[in-house]
């Protein structure tokens, strides 16, 4: 039997100066599970994902880890437990792809923060996992961005967490290394940590998540498996009909085409 990880109840959002809200939303994560958010531009996917990892405080609702407020845990702790990987890092100084990894260790660190056999034998696996070895000792600003998001990616793997975090995380990487990523993601959750994933990626989201929440408006409109969440009628209600939903013909999972828009003459000058 299953456990939910994290749970997010009734959570609420609103950023001064703007009428846009997150209305309350609702949703859990369980240990061997993959839950991908999907939703339009600008529906809150991002903001919820924030509420969820404590980057943001709800204005109404709480978030649990296994049972636990996270708002009194400090933010040591919960990076013990949850990791989060935003859809843009600021990096401030070039250091080299190992030293970020290492980085991850520091939530389990003791004393004067010198990293053990241990922490160093988590670093390699999350090079290994990632398949960021052959760039280890190159600095940041030598990475390409697909290069550079597999690098970040393992420094978050590195931290161990139950729980992982993940805003828009193959936006930088060809449709081979974005395989590959959601590869890793479903070798992970089979240790039995849980994976929220917000992305764009329609068809690898419903392909590898086993829930989906649809986002919309500031509101979770619609949740459950693949095959409910993309559905047509559920798409053309938030997405219009821009877009065709088909069967994969090898994975008997929805696919989702863009609509061939109507092509209008062009109109003749007199």
């Amino acid at each position: 039997m299953t456990r939910d990880l994290l749970t997010v109840e009734g959570v609420t959002y609103g950023y001064g100066g703007s009428d846009w809200r997150l209305y309350p939303c609702s949703f859990s994560v369980q240990e061997g599970e993959i839950l991908g958010i999907i939703g339009p531009n600008g529906s809150g996917k991002t903001t919820l994902l924030k509420l969820a990892a404590g980057v943001l405080s709800p204005e109404a609702g709480t978030v649990h880890l296994k049972g636990r407020r996270t708002a009194d845990m400090t933010r040591k702790e919960m990076a013990r437990h949850v990791a989060y990987l935003p859809q843009q890092v600021e990096t401030f100084f070039d250091y080299a792809v190992e030293d970020v990894v290492a980085m991850g260790r520091f939530p389990h660190a003791k004393g004067f923060g010198f990293l053990t056999a241990g922490d160093m034998a988590a670093v390699d696996r999350a090079l290994s996992q990632t398949r960021t070895e052959a760039f280890r000792n190159r600095p940041l600003s030598h990475l390409s961005g697909g290069e550079m998001q597999r690098a970040l990616l393992a420094s978050i793997i590195a931290q161990e967490p139950e729980v992982l975090l993940l805003d828009e995380p193959t936006g930088a990487l060809d449709i081979h290394h974005q395989v590959r990523f959601f590869d890793l993601l479903s070798d992970l959750v089979a240790s039995g940590i849980g994976v929220v994933v917000v992305t764009h990626e329609l068809n690898l989201a419903g392909l590898f998540s086993h829930r989906l929440l649809l986002v919309s408006g500031g509101a979770i409109t619609h949740q459950g498996p693949p095959e409910k969440v993309l559905s047509p009628d559920v798409l053309y209600e938030v997405y219009g009909e821009q877009v065709v939903v088909s069967t994969h013909p090898t994975a008997s999972l929805p696919v989702v085409l863009p609509a061939k828009g109507k092509r209008k003459d062009r109109e003749t000058a007199p």
